[in-house]
């Protein structure tokens, strides 16, 4: 198993968080378990997502698109607190990368897609 905070410190520094002024916050949004054995990933932290996490067993949801955008609401009600809930009620860390997964040159969203296309 790993931790949580060295998966959080590897990610930011590879992808270089503090490079970015972004619309989110970009790291751990929902701190969960410490200890991390399964990580399950996706594009948005929809609830549909958040309920195969579950499922699955997971510790760590890591996304594209999080939670906490600048000029959104902040109470926790509604859609956005029962995927909170969820987060929380099964000890799942929330992780998004935003800004810094569309430049990344590598591990980006934008490259990968590119690759895949031939591009």
């Amino acid at each position: 198993m790993a931790h949580l905070n060295e998966i959080v410190e590897f990610c930011n520094a590879e992808l270089d968080i503090g490079a970015f002024d972004d619309y989110c916050p970009n790291g751990l949004q929902v701190e969960g378990r410490a200890e991390v054995g399964r990580v399950v990933s996706g594009v948005t932290a929809s609830q549909t997502l958040l309920d195969a996490a579950v499922t699955a067993g997971a510790d760590i949801v890591l996304v594209h698109h999080g939670y906490f955008w600048r000029n959104e609401p902040a109470p926790l009600v509604g859609i956005k607190g029962r995927r909170i809930r969820t987060l929380i009620g099964a000890g799942m860390s929330l992780l998004a990368y935003h800004l810094p997964l569309d430049a990344h040159q590598e591990l980006g969203n934008n490259r990968q897609l590119g690759d895949r296309l031939g591009l």
